[in-house]
């Protein structure tokens, strides 16, 4: 890091494609760690021309120019040009930038559909500007306002290299943390008065259907809700309603029995009241912490104000450290492992307040860290920063189409300022209409999502769970949800990954592929789902003649293929892919691997599994490496944790595949000693593309050749058959097309169905599969 400094400015260059720039009339800059920037020393090595003269700072990198007349800034006064866009930043331009590719926003509290977005790292024009004049800065051990009121903004010019711009990001303000592997299955939440019992007959019910889940979520009703008005609202509550849980230890301990995690709804706002069980314990602690001597029941109150509530003030450490002594602590030595952080009153009751949501998120998330746990908490983003304290809670958003087709674009946007780990109520919170369909293609979303957490509200008609739900709906619903415990080993990957190399989960397309393609910025839905998938998921209704839902989606070069139908794409452009309500267009490339668990034995257990089943998109060469640890403590820091190598091969001239398993490394400890594989090839045919390996020493390597290797081809006519066949159009119509079909060869055909009389939808929906 390079700066320069005036009486009133400084400016530090501390990539050569971000530069910091302070301008302050008092002459006062801030050196403290602010809640977006942490780390403002990233001691890169690069080269820099500077021309600092009485009245003009020039600076150059490879990749910028910076001039500033070294006044007050201004439009003209303070410049950077970025070389490889051939665009010019004036200073105040860009802080709502058209231009600006978007970050994320708060909450999607009530959204029926779009939100605005608050500014990303990136731009169409490859640069943007971050405003971290006013977050607030960590003094010591407590996050304080800041005073003064100096401009302090980061410059990012990255251009179209994401990856990059994200992994200085992650230097500047932090990394991307692991979460617990729990964190990764289907999560159960509803806002309902449940009892002991009726949520044990929920978990039993998944049991029955045979569908795995792997955290109980337990909404605001857990606690006492019923409260004596002089005491407000029952809205905040941390006494457990013992006329619906008569012995919470007991239930928190058979939701563990049953291999789940745990988390219960926090209101926080109103404090500790003397309603509340720990009350006078807290009292006794908050006492003890200010200094004051204990007196009869407790000891911070006069007697004249013996029942006054302790306001909520997580800026005030005495209240936090009695909060977690005496109310969190005891709590989670019990059973509770995470907790839901539902912040809903706004930044604060003074100008002088830091936002209670940012105090919060950090200091709930250090004090599970601290105590080597793999902290997560379950709250609402903050800001910039706030992507070091996963997971964000989204709202509690519409049940409807809109609300669904906007999830995907808002989830992969967000990795445009790092944060990639939302949880969306998946099929709705509220009001809407009921519709399986979009329940279905919610859920098949949640799946292919950072985080799986079905959610809903209390009205009776409002019910999600599998079981409640007629066929086709209930098959498909259980086949989603069983595939998102397979899921886990890659999902486990690609978080280590986040947190290793800043690389999000999900991804918008542009990160890939934007550098050479436009095409990739005009699918917002579409998304890399880790290093080795592609989803395209489906947000709007089903077309009513063709019975296929549609998304738009951008096919890459190369070979890519469908994992729940093998149909193969070859040629790269924008296309629409139609899918009955039993898939969703999932792609793999040529070469891709992804690990997945067979399920067995508990379902509802999420460790490293003894089967895994592999799929492997054939006909390239490819690799893959999957990490797992224990899954809940920070041991990972220390080196406790396994990897093992994937790899496969294809020659084409001697038509040969192969797929290796190196020995595992690292703390074998952790994952079982013996492991069987079942491998699935796609894209090929062969002697044999689905194999089985009996259990095998994690120690040994394992090489399995294949021979009489050839690509598959799509069986079109097949495919345009199965579209004419469900469609519910005009025979005439259909046997016309049909005709067609079986009598011209694939390019005549091609030719002939563009100004075919039949719809339009019809038309692109064979097209996907004839090209």
């Amino acid at each position: 890091m390079m700066e320069f400094t005036g009486e009133k400015y400084r400016i530090s260059v501390l990539t050569d494609r971000m530069i910091r720039l302070e301008y302050s009339e008092e002459g006062v800059f801030e050196d403290r760690p602010s809640f977006a920037v942490v780390n403002r020393n990233l001691e890169d090595n690069f080269e820099m021309y500077a021309k600092d003269q009485a009245d003009v700072l020039r600076i150059e990198t490879k990749y910028l120019i910076l001039n500033y007349d070294k006044k007050e800034f201004s439009s003209q006064g303070l410049t950077i040009y970025l070389k490889e866009n051939d665009v010019t930043w004036n200073f105040g331009e860009a802080y709502d930038d058209w231009s600006n590719l978007g970050g994320t926003a708060r909450t999607l509290d009530d959204a029926d559909g779009r939100v605005r977005l608050e500014k990303g790292l990136f731009g169409k024009k490859g640069y943007s500007v971050i405003d971290d004049s006013k977050s607030p800065v960590f003094d010591g051990n407590e996050y304080v306002k800041r005073t003064g009121s100096c401009v302090d903004v980061y410059f990012f010019g990255y251009g179209k290299d994401y990856y990059k711009g994200l992994s200085d990001f992650c230097r500047l303000s932090g990394q991307m943390p692991m979460i617990p592997r729990y964190a990764l299955g289907n999560w159960w939440s509803r806002f309902y008065r449940y009892t002991e019992d009726s949520y044990m007959e929920v978990v039993e019910n998944f049991a029955k259907e045979e569908i795995p889940i792997s955290v109980a979520v337990i909404d605001m009703d857990w606690h006492i809700t019923e409260v004596d008005p002089k005491y407000g609202s029952g809205w905040t509550g941390y006494s457990w309603n013992k006329d619906l849980f008569p012995d919470y230890k007991r239930f928190l301990k058979k939701l563990h029995d049953h291999k789940l995690a745990v988390t219960l709804n926090l209101h926080p706002a109103d404090g500790i009241r003397a309603f509340e069980d720990m009350y006078e314990d807290f009292g006794r602690a908050y006492g003890e912490l200010s200094g004051a001597k204990t007196k009869g029941k407790e000891s911070a109150i006069s007697d004249s104000n013996e029942n006054r509530p302790y306001e909520f003030d997580f800026g005030d450490k005495k209240f936090r450290d009695a909060y977690f002594e005496t109310v969190m602590h005891p709590y989670e030595d019990n059973g509770v492992d995470f907790w839901w952080i539902d912040w809903q009153q706004g930044t604060g009751k003074t100008p002088k307040d830091v936002d209670p949501l940012i105090l919060l998120n950090h200091y709930h998330y250090e004090d599970q860290k601290k105590r080597n746990l793999r902290p997560m908490i379950f709250s609402r983003y903050a800001g910039v920063g706030s992507h070091r304290y996963p997971v964000g809670f989204s709202g509690d958003s519409h049940a409807t189409w809109k609300s669904l087709d906007f999830q995907p674009y808002f989830t992969s946007n967000a990795s445009n300022i790092g944060y990639g780990m939302w949880s969306h109520d998946i099929g709705g919170h509220m009001l809407g209409d009921k519709n399986l369909e979009r329940l279905v293609r919610w859920i098949e979303y949640g799946v292919f999502s950072p985080i799986m957490r079905i959610h809903s509200s209390s009205s009776p008609f409002f019910n999600k769970e599998p079981w409640t739900l007629e066929e086709p709906y209930r098959g498909i619903v259980k086949k989603f949800m069983r595939l998102r415990h397979e899921l886990i080993p890659y999902l486990y990957s690609e978080n280590h990954r986040s947190f290793a190399e800043s690389k999000p989960l999900v991804r918008p397309m542009y990160y890939d592929y934007g550098a050479d393609n436009e095409e990739s910025y005009e699918v917002p839905n579409q998304y890399r789902f880790g290093e080795n998938l592609l989803v395209s998921p489906v947000t709007r209704p089903e077309d009513q003649e063709l019975r296929l839902g549609c998304s738009l989606g951008y096919i890459p070069e190369g070979r890519w293929y469908d994992i729940f139908n093998g149909r193969i794409y070859e040629e790269s452009g924008i296309l629409k892919m139609y899918r009955d309500l039993s898939e969703m267009p999932v792609l793999i490339p040529a070469g891709g691997i992804v690990p997945l668990a067979k399920l067995e034995g508990e379902l509802n257990d999420t460790g490293n599994p003894a089967t895994l089943r592999i799929l492997i998109g054939g006909g390239a060469d490819g690799d893959y490496t999957l990490y797992e640890d224990d899954g809940s403590s920070m041991n990972y820091e220390g080196g406790a944790f396994v990897t093992t190598s994937f790899s496969t091969s294809f020659d084409a001239a001697k038509k040969s595949a192969t797929f290796t398993i190196e020995p595992a490394q690292g703390d074998l400890s952790l994952i079982p000693k013996k492991r069987s594989y079942e491998l699935e090839f796609l894209g090929i045919k062969g002697d044999s593309t689905k194999i089985m390996i009996p259990e095998t020493s994690v120690k040994e390597k394992i090489v399995i050749s294949l021979e009489n290797v050839e690509l598959l081809t799509n069986d079109y006519k097949k495919q345009v058959f199965e579209i004419l066949d469900r469609a519910w159009i005009r025979s005439t119509d259909k046997d016309m097309v049909y005709g067609k079909l079986q009598n011209l060869d694939r390019a005549s055909f091609s030719k002939w169905l563009r100004s075919a009389d039949i719809s339009e939808n019809l038309k692109s929906a064979i097209s996907e599969v004839t090209g």
